[in-house]
């Protein structure tokens, strides 16, 4: 394990584990380091056929460190952009199986997978604008082409949750499992794939996605991102969360 990232690789399978449960999986800059790397990596590793992500305990991923990011100063959380990249240029399948809350990229990641099965007790949020924050990961481009407009505002402006069943119906995930199922099938899953001839799987899935235009839109995204960061909204929103009260917004224009 590195940095809270479990890692293992079998059978053509590459599976990496947020391993902070402790923290419900809070993905800190260092974090997102190993992950970046071991993605690129995999492109060009041909004992790696297919990626896993998953995370332990009770919760896919609580997002971001807010501590971290309310600390950091600019430029300083380089690979949260790597590994947002990463995930978006991959050619190799990427899938995930999600348990408990996945927020922010914890969901805007899944955007990226190939094939993502819940546990039942899912629930998908994407709380930027809560934060004084906007979308990452191309998810403002991503997100209302996958589900429409009104649905993606209440997603990404209003945070509302989506339950695991509804994220099946809505189109953001493959399948809903019991929870004590949910690593036997990503597991399955991850087999069959790897039984698949892997030039035709890599030429269907840059067939089905336009990176270049993904990437594009990241930097766009990552600018204003940077930008809001460093707002006072945003500075706000992250003390009120430190001191535990409801922020107020009320004072910006």
């Amino acid at each position: 394990m590195t940095d809270h990232i479990k890692i293992s690789k079998a059978d053509g399978i590459l599976t990496l584990v947020m391993d902070r449960a402790d923290k419900k999986n809070a993905l800190t800059n260092d974090m997102y380091g190993v992950l970046a790397d071991e993605i690129e990596a995999a492109r060009t590793d041909a004992a790696v056929r297919v990626v896993v992500i998953r995370g332990e305990g009770d919760m896919f991923t609580a997002g971001n460190d807010v501590a971290e990011f309310a600390s950091a100063k600019p430029g300083s959380l380089q690979n949260v952009g790597r590994f947002i990249r990463a995930i978006a240029e991959t050619d190799k399948p990427l899938i995930a199986a999600v348990q408990g809350r996945a927020v922010g990229v914890g969901t805007t990641m899944l955007l990226h997978c190939d094939y993502v099965i819940l546990a039942d007790d899912a629930k998908l949020t994407t709380p930027f604008v809560n934060l004084g924050l906007v979308p990452e990961a191309a998810s403002s481009m991503l997100l209302p082409t996958r589900i429409g407009h009104l649905r993606a505002f209440s997603m990404l402006a209003l945070g509302e949750a989506v339950e695991a069943r509804d994220a099946v119906s809505w189109g953001l995930a493959t399948a809903v499992v019991p929870v004590e199922e949910l690593v036997p099938a990503i597991e399955a899953v991850a087999a069959r794939i790897t039984k698949q001839p892997l030039g035709a799987v890599k030429a269907t899935k840059r067939l089905m996605r336009d990176s270049e235009a993904l990437t594009a839109h990241m930097g766009v995204e990552g600018k204003e991102f940077a930008e809001r960061l460093q707002s006072p909204e945003a500075q706000e929103a992250f003390m009120a969360f430190a001191q535990r009260r409801a922020p107020d917004f009320a004072k910006f224009a």
